[in-house]
């Protein structure tokens, strides 16, 4: 257990963000979102991590969102789906975390502004990520298929790179900007979605309750 009583977890790996806002995403910086309000569909993949004894080395997860109007203001949706070669143990420590009941910032956030948790679902996860090159792929059964690549100079056509450094950041420290070429999900309404040419972040992560 815990220092404060829940099971003690940790994971790190990577994670590929697609949004609609445009590049740099006014969320990141405390500003109301581009169109006035978020959807999202972002992949993850745990280089290492356990949820008390049970290992989480190596498990990959998808998670949807969709808000009325800005995420601090709450009234989200959010589903999570979970790779199919995860152990039931191993999706059953995804869902305590997906709770927000075990701790940790950014599952107790997005529990708190997502209240509409939908059914977490089980689907092949490929995910393909090169933070340096800009470059990520993401696959959802027939679920979400997303990609990014680097930004480009709209005059020269050469690739931009730009980071977000986030010191205190809950998600992440440091991210590279890239663009969504396009992401699609087929999911009940509110998360389906379609994203072409807006926002995406590839940052490591590393999240704990400790």
């Amino acid at each position: 257990m815990s220092a404060n009583g829940h099971t003690a977890w940790r994971i790190a790996g990577e994670e590929a963000v697609h949004c609609n806002c445009d590049w740099g995403c006014p969320c990141q910086f405390n500003a109301p979102p581009t169109t006035g309000r978020c959807e999202a569909v972002l992949a993850l993949e745990i280089r290492e991590g356990h949820f008390g004894d049970t290992s989480l080395d190596g498990v990959r997860f998808a998670r949807v969102y969709s808000w009325p109007g800005r995420i601090d203001e709450g009234n989200g949706t959010r589903q999570m789906i979970v790779d199919e070669r995860a152990t039931d143990k191993q999706r059953a420590a995804l869902e305590a975390l997906d709770s927000g009941e075990e701790g940790g910032a950014y599952f107790e956030i997005f529990a708190t502004v997502c209240p509409d948790r939908r059914d977490t679902l089980i689907a092949p996860i490929e995910i393909e990520v090169d933070r340096e090159r800009r470059v990520s792929s993401i696959r959802v059964g027939e679920i979400v298929e997303a990609r990014s690549e680097p930004i480009t100079n709209p005059v020269s056509g050469e690739q931009h790179r730009a980071q977000i450094v986030l010191p205190e950041g809950f998600e992440y420290t440091t991210a590279e900007m890239a663009n969504t070429v396009h992401a699609r999900v087929t999911a009940d309404e509110p998360l389906a979605m379609r994203l072409e040419n807006s926002y995406a972040q590839l940052n490591e992560f590393a999240w704990a309750n400790a």
